[in-house]
């Protein structure tokens, strides 16, 4: 969290199910998936509003790329990672495999995976969007149901592709 910004949180009831949404007044810090509300909402976070707006937008099939300022907290490598991540086009999926090999070291496909695994602004950084080597769903810190329906979600809108072969 930057230094002397007020962090705001808000819920968004999603068709994935409810999310939490905290941030300043010009970026967003995380974005994850709760079972329920947690303390109190903040009112009033015209930003956190705009990414509601974007996240009605996407679920709408009417947004495929976000435009939010992101300001996640982690180390150096988990930032390079995440910032591949957001470059995976709407629709498309990659392997931890072929992350690792973008970054530049294939051996790094564990750390690849941590870095995933530890992404706290879901659904704007795709890590949803990382699949296995072999094609099969894996890992997916808001559960495996909310990958596949993501996955098939974005595939019903891209016209003229194969539909992903899911489960």
């Amino acid at each position: 969290m930057k230094k002397n910004m007020e962090l705001a949180k808000i819920y968004y009831e999603s068709p994935v199910g409810l999310l939490e949404l905290s941030g300043t007044d010009n970026s967003l810090e995380s974005l994850l998936f709760v079972d329920k509300e947690r303390g109190d909402k903040t009112a009033g976070n015209a930003y956190l509003e705009r990414c509601v707006t974007q996240l009605d937008e996407y679920f709408s099939g009417s947004r495929k790329v976000f435009t939010i300022n992101l300001d996640p907290d982690g180390t150096d490598f988990q930032k390079s990672v995440w910032a591949e991540l957001v470059k995976i086009p709407f629709g498309v999926t990659t392997s931890y495999l072929q992350l690792s090999e973008t970054l530049g070291d294939v051996k790094a496909i564990r750390a690849v995976a941590n870095a995933n695994k530890r992404n706290r602004i879901a659904i704007i950084i795709p890590c949803h969007r990382v699949i296995g080597s072999d094609g099969s769903l894996v890992g997916y810190a808001g559960g495996l149901w909310r990958k596949k329906w993501l996955l098939e979600h974005e595939q019903s809108f891209i016209s003229g592709e194969k539909q992903l072969d899911l489960f």
